[in-house]
């Protein structure tokens, strides 16, 4: 079962990794950063402590009060090592294994049961090694006392940590997980104030895992001062600056003054808030200056793209909209000018004039036309018919014309068609365009012709051939240089309805044309 889990949790990770950008993928990757930075600084730490034999560490006056010998790697680098690596993989299994499957109602018991045992055991790896870091108290206490004691604290910690992310995952799986209508009913908010939220939940994690892996204050603070920062900046931009520049029909230069501004005006307040911190005037100008190059090289940047990008989707939605509501205005007219029921009524008038005039031809041709009519209109519009429907339109319009050639004994019109087809069904209007192709090209009334259709079904499978005589046309011949009706536009549908599913085969010699088509279809 381990090995499975094992296989099951690589399988994810490799697919996480595979994923176009996301929050997700956001989470993990800064999460892995912050874990990467954490152990080299710890590493750098170690190689100061060799090359030079300076100590840089939290804990060491509390061994010098003591006078306890200290060692770097003993007390510090490698139990804060361990610290790092369980919360980091911790966090992996618990945010993208076991809670994913718990949110999607998979195994909720058995996973709710092993993120407790991860944050459990977390804990105790903590605990474990906070006794390394924090061994001066054992020389005034008892081995009882401090473990109770350094236990207790990290316990309870891990306890405020899990609380907190309770709170980071519900509010990311209302952010990213939950359907977009109900995210736009909850929160009623614009893509930029979701945007700048899902950016402040980063920055939460972010902050979360520089605070447990003991990284450095100074970092924290000056990473979420230019965060924050960077986000105000941005949902600025993209509600005020931005559309105040494309009002005006200015460039990507407008905005760059306008940013600049905003940068000029914020200096000295930013300096201020970092000096009061560090203490320090040429920090808080590095600061500023680190501040700007964010600004300027991601901030400003991205912001004009997505900006761009989410303008130019409107406008292509916007034109989507117009061109359906012309068309949809279009067909509202064609309808209104000619009603279907009158067309019937006419047909059924002159089928019985030609019965009564004993012109059985031409009533059986107004039979088939009222037919195909019917099932142009009625089941022509539908995404599949059974095939027995599709079958009798074939037939309707290979009799029609037989009507028109049969005049001519040099016309030859041969048809296998199964008569047991029962059961399946099939995209309409997929089969026609090929017999029409046929008697465009095959027919001529001056010169010997031939047609013949075979459809045959074997279980799933349509077995379909058509092959035709083939005649030159005259040079003024307006049809001359143009290929079959409809030949390209069903081989894009036979690409699109059944991908995989069918071979079409196309040859053409000197006399004669022919088509092969097999389509696995669906009962």
């Amino acid at each position: 079962m381990g090995k499975l889990l094992l296989q099951h949790n690589h399988l994810d990770m490799k697919h996480l990794l595979k994923k176009p950008i996301t929050f997700e993928k956001a989470e993990f990757w800064i999460v892995t950063a912050i874990y990467a930075f954490s152990v080299y600084v710890l590493a750098y730490n170690q190689y100061i402590q060799i090359i030079s034999g300076h100590i840089n560490t939290p804990n060491i006056e509390f061994f010098e009060m003591r006078h306890m010998p200290y060692s770097y790697s003993k007390y510090y680098f490698i139990p804060q090592f361990f610290i790092n690596t369980a919360l980091y993989l911790g966090f992996i299994l618990v945010n993208f294994y076991l809670v994913k499957a718990i949110v999607n109602g998979r195994r909720v018991v058995l996973n709710a049961v092993l993120a407790f045992f991860v944050i459990e055991l977390v804990a105790v790896i903590l605990g474990t090694a906070d006794t390394w870091i924090k061994c001066y108290l054992f020389a005034n206490h008892t081995e009882r006392y401090v473990y109770r004691l350094v236990f207790k604290q990290d316990f309870m910690l891990i306890g405020w940590a899990t609380l907190l992310y309770i709170f980071y995952a519900l509010a990311k799986s209302i952010l990213v997980n939950t359907g977009s209508d109900l995210k736009t009913a909850f929160w009623g908010y614009s893509q930029v104030i979701k945007d700048c939220i899902v950016a402040a939940c980063i920055w939460l994690l972010s902050v979360f895992f520089l605070v447990f892996t003991h990284g450095f204050r100074e970092i924290t603070i000056i990473w979420s001062e230019i965060a924050l920062f960077s986000i105000a900046l941005y949902w600025y931009s993209m509600e005020k600056l931005i559309p105040d520049v494309v009002a005006a029909q200015r460039t990507f230069e407008g905005y760059l003054l306008k940013v600049l501004t905003v940068l000029a005006i914020t200096f000295f307040p930013i300096a201020f808030l970092a000096y009061i911190v560090f203490r320090h005037v040429e920090a808080s100008l590095i600061i500023n200056l680190f501040n700007v190059g964010v600004v300027g090289f991601i901030v400003m940047p991205l912001s004009w793209h997505l900006y761009s990008k989410r303008m130019s989707k409107t406008r292509e939605l916007q034109g989507l909209k117009t061109a359906l509501g012309r068309s949809s205005a279009n067909l509202d007219f064609l309808r209104s000018q000619i009603n279907p029921h009158f067309l019937f009524n006419a047909l059924n008038t002159l089928y019985g004039t030609s019965l009564q005039e004993n012109a059985e031809r031409t009533g059986e041709g107004i039979q088939r036309l009222g037919d195909m009519m019917r099932f142009m209109l009625q089941e022509n519009v539908q995404e599949k018919i059974s095939l027995t429907r599709e079958v009798d339109y074939l037939n309707n319009y290979i009799e029609l014309q037989k009507l028109r050639t049969q005049v001519s004994p040099d016309i030859i019109i041969t048809t296998e068609i199964d008569e047991e087809i029962k059961g399946l069904e099939i995209a309409p209007m997929l089969l026609i365009p090929f017999v029409e192709n046929a008697f465009k090209h095959g027919i001529s009334l001056r010169e010997p012709s031939h047609i013949k259709i075979s459809l045959q079904t074997r279980e799933k499978v349509l077995f379909f051939d058509v092959s035709n005589s083939i005649h030159p046309k005259g040079l003024n011949d307006p049809e001359r240089d143009k290929s079959g009706i409809g030949l390209e536009n069903v081989k894009q549908r036979l690409n699109l309805l059944y991908p995989n599913r069918h071979e079409l085969t196309i040859r053409e010699s000197a006399k004669e044309f022919f088509i092969h088509l097999t389509v696995t279809l669906a009962a």
